[in-house]
């Protein structure tokens, strides 16, 4: 199905089971533990053999020997693999470096080995055997070092976000040195680990020359893709599976050692072969979220209209890998003008950077919304005020093309009644409760929309049940859950009557799980599955398809009527198709929008801030799923409560590698940090976005978070920290008198 036209009434605007609080179908696996994940509960690959990945212990370098004699001789090893016996190999289309290190190493805890042996203690006793003599080189580990002669590097996220190294409108300078109010500052943010609950792992198994994997992956297309690539062998000869995912946040979008390693291990071994990457290799050997330098300025009239914006980003990045795309929010949020964005990359030897839970916008709007309430205060203008009076319609840069939808002034009307933000007090430091100072902080939330094409196989078996089949993952999100709702829409059934199959590569290919992509685009794809559906059924019970009304579990066409179940009665019915899109992305900026809102109280004696209230609200098109997506938005929410005041990886800049590698040492928020947090979902519907008109909202329930909690900070205490986390040292001695 090809949607290139705005998408007018169709099966799904009934709303019988799409748009409904359902509760998650997988949801009583995941309670009893019984959902199979990667590493365990899979009986398919019997009397597997675990593999344990050695890390590279230098960040630069190359080695010289390795000794694997102990290792070989300890209890229970059945083989080792090193760049040394591993064969010749290529790498992914989506890795930026090797994921098997040797002898030259790219950066700390590159995977340079695995050890397999009967039992995992036994792999790890002996991986604590091999020996490794390296030769360390010197290596580039200082972000502000190497910003210093970085060049302008442009660069896409692939979800949505990007920028070219460069980019201008009008003349920036002149406006900005002319504005009669002025506004400069330099912000940054820190390194920062998925840190997602399971590990990277996977089970890999040969038979002959074809290999089956399940592993944890968010896009199994492209990690297949990788897989094949990187071994060197055809990409039907592989089996990808992940039917569940344990978080990913995008770190699992790309293939990682762990599925690589387990497959070379098997290869070696003779027997399937189990690899979890142990937690300090999540941070040094997988992928994280970059650090960035961040400049903005901006001129305004006295009545707060903007006349220049320019938003300045640095970041850093193996060789061959991208910057951060930080400024992208900045080209499309607000109206001005003059602007300019710019980005620079520094080749660094730390792990690889790539997407980590809205790539660009997250960190961007960290800075962008904490200037804008600068900027405010510098007008004397209430923060929401300021951004309701350069609010736009149409891209900034191309006022031809207009937003599918943008309704931020809703939500930032909504949000200042519902939060109370006419009992903020505009005067920092003034609202104490005991020992508390307290405050009040807001930003706005913006997510581009991204179309991908999704396909999708659905079954209308004799008993009447619909089966649903698609190489769509589900990390967590409740995919499977609007996977049917949508299929149950499209039939008449209850959603009892549909089951759904995910995460399987001999399944049709799908948009898969990130950049919240994953919703709209896979949903669409099962409704251009169904819609081939239906038209079968139609024939097969004799009706015209263009007038057959499929409710309550029956097909009706005029004075006729069947059960459902009825066409497949001499055989099962199946129908296969995918959603393409046309150029609407391209006449309309397709984006989604919010508002967040925090109130913190801060220790006046120790400086230690307390999240005490929080609200999103969030326009994203059709919500599917409000249950569902409520908890996709409050998860967004405590992340970024978490990168506002607690994420950070601290990088050791003489042996180039992340310290605090493990989940003692970097910090993520606990049930502790979080207060109640409450959601609304503007009614909106996006018919330029896909026959659901439906938009994603994963993401956007974490733009903006940070700098609102930060506003809050700074409303309570009268102090600005403009570096991220905002840790208490970074305002406790200059945080009020406590008498």
């Amino acid at each position: 199905m090809r949607f290139d036209t705005p998408a007018g009434t169709n099966p799904i605007d009934r709303l019988k089971v799409v748009g409904k609080p359902l509760d998650r179908i997988d949801g009583p696996l995941k309670t009893t533990g019984t959902a199979p994940y990667a590493y365990e509960h899979h009986p398919e690959p019997a009397n597997a053999a675990y593999g344990y990945v050695v890390g590279s212990a230098v960040a630069k370098g190359r080695i010289r020997s390795m000794d694997l004699s102990q290792a070989k001789a300890a209890p229970g090893v059945i083989a080792i693999v090193t760049a040394e016996n591993a064969g010749k190999l290529g790498k992914g289309s989506f890795n930026t470096v090797k994921l098997l290190g040797g002898p030259e190493v790219d950066h700390y805890h590159q995977a340079i080995a695995v050890v397999v042996a009967e039992t995992f203690e036994q792999a790890r006793a002996a991986a604590n055997l091999v020996r490794v003599d390296y030769a360390r080189a010197k290596g580039r580990f200082d972000l502000d070092e190497e910003l210093k002669t970085a060049p302008l590097t442009g660069g896409s996220s692939d979800e949505g976000s990007s920028a070219p190294g460069v980019d201008r409108v009008g003349k920036f300078e002149a406006a900005f040195a002319s504005a009669p109010v002025k506004f400069d500052a330099t912000y940054t943010t820190p390194d920062q680990s998925h840190a997602m609950m399971e590990p990277h792992a996977s089970i890999a198994a040969w038979d002959g020359g074809s290999l089956s994997v399940w592993t944890s992956n968010q896009m199994i297309d492209w990690g297949r893709g990788d897989l094949a690539k990187t071994l060197n062998i055809r990409k039907d000869k592989i089996r990808f599976m992940s039917p569940y995912v344990g978080g990913g946040f995008g770190g699992k979008l790309f293939l990682r050692s762990d599925a690589l390693m387990a497959a070379l291990a098997a290869r070696a071994a003779h027997r399937p072969v189990k690899v979890a990457l142990q937690r300090p290799l999540i941070a040094n050997n997988t992928t994280h979220r970059p650090a960035t330098r961040q400049r903005i300025r901006i001129g305004a009239t006295a009545d707060g209209t903007i006349t220049a914006i320019a938003h300045e980003s640095g970041s850093g990045d193996q060789p061959e890998g991208g910057p951060e795309t930080a400024v992208n929010q900045t080209k499309l949020l607000y109206a001005g003008a003059n602007r300019m964005t710019s980005m620079r990359l520094a080749v660094l030897d730390l792990p690889e950077g790539n997407a980590m839970r809205a790539p660009g916008e997250a960190p961007g709007m960290m800075a962008l919304e904490i200037a804008m309430d600068e900027m405010a205060e510098k007008l004397g203008m209430d923060p929401i005020a300021f951004r309701v009076r350069n609010d736009t319609q149409v891209d900034p840069e191309k006022p031809e093309r207009r937003f599918s939808e943008r309704n931020l002034i809703g939500c930032l009307e909504q949000g200042r009644q519902r939060f109370g933000w006419s009992k903020r007090n505009p005067r920092p430091a003034q609202v104490r409760d005991g020992r508390w100072l307290v405050g009040m902080g807001m930003a706005a939330a913006f997510r581009n929309h991204i179309n991908m094409p999704s396909g999708a196989r659905v079954r209308l078996g004799r008993d009447g049940i619909v089966t649903v089949e698609t190489d769509m993952t589900d990390i967590g999100t409740g995919s499977y859950t609007i996977i049917a709702q949508t299929a149950a829409e499209m039939m008449g059934l209850p959603i009892e009557r549909v089951v759904v199959k995910l995460g399987d590569s001999s399944f049709p290919v799908s948009a898969g799980s990130g950049g919240q992509f994953g919703a709209p685009n896979s949903t669409g794809g099962v409704y251009a599955a169904c819609v081939k559906l239906r038209e079968a059924v139609a024939q097969r019970l004799g009706y015209d398809p263009a007038n057959a009304v499929f409710e309550d579990g029956r097909v009706r066409a005029g004075n006729r009527s069947a059960a459902l179940a009825e066409a497949a009665k001499d055989g099962e019915l199946s129908a296969e198709d995918r959603i393409e899109f046309g150029d609407l992305g391209k006449k309309y900026q397709q984006s989604t929008f919010g508002a967040h809102f925090a109130e913190v109280g801060v220790d006046s004696y120790t400086g230690v801030v307390r999240v005490r209230r929080m609200l999103a609200v969030c326009a994203a098109g059709r919500i599917l799923n409000p249950k569902s997506a409520r908890s996709q938005v409050i998860g967004a929410m405590t992340m970024g409560v978490g990168g506002a005041l607690m994420e950070e990886l601290a990088v050791d800049k003489r042996f180039g590698f992340f310290v605090n590698h493990d989940l003692a040492g970097y910090e993520v928020p606990v049930h502790a940090d979080i207060p109640h947090q409450e959601v609304i979902f503007l009614d909106e519907t996006d018919a330029t976005a896909s026959p659901m008109k439906a938009k994603g909202i994963g993401e956007l329930g974490l733009c903006g978070v940070g700098a609102a909690v930060a506003n809050a900070v700074y409303n309570a205490t009268g102090v600005r920290v403009r570096d991220y986390p905002l840790t208490l040292e970074k305002h406790l001695d200059r945080l009020p008198p406590i008498a």
